[in-house]
C-alpha cells in the first residue's frame, strides 16, 4: 500500500512538473551592454540577455573565454553593434559555438548598424592607416540618436527570431524611443557649452558624439587608430594643442589615464573621462552612460575633474 501511494504521489509531480509553464524567454548574447540593455528595453520578460564585453572594456580586445562559447552554442540570438567593432572577438567565439542560426548568415544574428550611414569609412584598405575598420567608424552608439536606429535595428531582429512576441517588441521599442526623445531633447540643451570646444580624445572613436554636440576634434593621443603614441607625434599634437587652444584631453575610461593627463597638463587642457561602452563610468542603462559622457564633458570644461 505504502508502494502505491508513493508511486502515485510520484506520478502527480511528474504531471505537475510537466504542466508547469515553461518559459518562452529568448536566450539572448549580446556583444556590448549597449545592445544588451536596448535589447533589455525592447524585450521585457521575452528576452534573457547576457553580455559578452563588459563596460570599462576596449570593445576592440575584448579576451575571448571559453565561458562565452557555451553562452553563444545555446543562444536563441546574438546582437552585435556592427560596422566590425567585435572583429577581435565575436568571429573567433562564432568559429567554435557551433549554433548555426547566429552566424552573420543566419536568421538569428541581429546586427544593430544596419540603418546607420557610416563616418569615416576608408577609401585605402591599407594596415598603414592603422586599426582598420572597412566598413566605417564603429562607433555610432555614444550618439542617442543614432541609439534610435539600433533599437529600430533590434526590435525588428527579436521579431524576426520570435514572430509571435512581434506586438510585444515594437511596444518596446516605442517606449523606449519615447524615453530617448524626451532625453535627446534634454541633451541637446545640456550639451550647448560643448558647442565649437576643442579636444582631442585618446582614440578615434569619438566622431558621431562630437558631430551630436558640435565638439571639434584636433586629434587623437593614438599616433593612428589602434596605434600607440610615439614621442613624435604627441610632440606635433601638443604644439597643434596650444596654437588652436584646446580645452580637452577626452580619456576613454578602457585607455590609460598618465598619458592622458600628461598632455593635458603640457597644454592648459582638462582631463574628462568617458566611457565608450554604457557601464564604464558604473551606469548599467544605455540612457544613464550618454547622460554620464556628457555630465563628465562638461565637468571638466567647468573646471572640475572627471578623471
Amino acid at each position: 500500500m505504502a508502494s502505491r501511494c508513493a508511486e502515485l504521489a510520484l506520478a502527480v509531480l511528474l504531471a505537475l512538473a510537466l504542466a508547469a509553464p515553461v518559459s518562452a524567454a529568448l536566450r539572448v548574447v549580446a556583444s556590448t551592454p549597449d545592445t544588451a540593455d536596448m535589447a533589455r528595453q525592447i524585450g521585457g520578460d521575452r528576452v534573457e540577455v547576457v553580455t559578452i564585453a563588459e563596460g570599462s572594456q576596449d570593445p576592440h580586445k575584448v579576451p575571448v573565454k571559453p565561458s562565452f562559447v557555451t553562452k553563444l552554442n545555446r543562444a536563441d540570438a546574438l546582437i552585435v553593434n556592427g560596422l566590425g567593432l567585435e572583429h577581435a572577438y565575436i568571429p573567433p567565439l562564432l568559429e567554435v559555438a557551433s549554433n548555426p542560426k547566429i552566424l552573420p548568415t543566419g536568421p538569428a544574428y541581429i546586427d544593430a548598424s544596419i540603418y546607420v550611414q557610416p563616418l569615416e569609412v576608408p577609401t585605402s584598405q591599407s594596415r598603414a592607416q592603422g586599426e582598420l575598420h572597412p566598413l566605417g567608424n564603429p562607433h555610432f552608439s555614444m550618439d542617442p540618436v543614432r541609439g534610435k536606429l539600433m533599437a529600430k535595428a533590434i526590435a525588428e531582429g527579436l521579431a524576426r527570431v520570435d514572430p509571435a512576441g512581434a506586438p510585444a517588441y515594437q511596444a518596446g521599442l516605442a517606449r523606449f524611443t519615447a524615453l530617448l526623445d524626451r532625453k535627446i531633447e534634454e541633451w541637446q540643451m545640456l550639451a550647448a557649452p560643448l558647442r565649437g570646444v576643442k579636444a582631442v580624445s585618446y582614440h578615434q572613436d569619438l566622431t558621431y558624439l562630437a558631430e551630436r554636440y558640435g565638439i571639434e576634434m584636433v586629434g587623437t593621443i593614438e599616433t593612428k587608430p589602434g596605434v600607440p603614441a610615439t614621442p613624435a607625434h604627441l610632440e606635433e599634437l601638443i604644439d597643434t594643442m596650444k596654437r588652436d587652444r584646446v580645452k580637452l584631453v577626452i580619456r576613454e575610461v578602457a585607455y590609460e589615464l598618465p598619458l592622458a593627463q600628461k598632455v593635458a597638463d603640457e597644454t592648459g587642457a582638462r582631463v574628462a573621462t568617458i566611457s565608450s561602452l554604457a557601464g564604464g563610468l558604473g551606469t548599467g542603462s544605455y540612457v544613464d552612460a550618454v547622460e554620464a559622457n556628457l555630465k563628465a564633458l562638461l565637468g571638466a570644461l567647468q573646471g572640475g575633474s572627471s578623471s
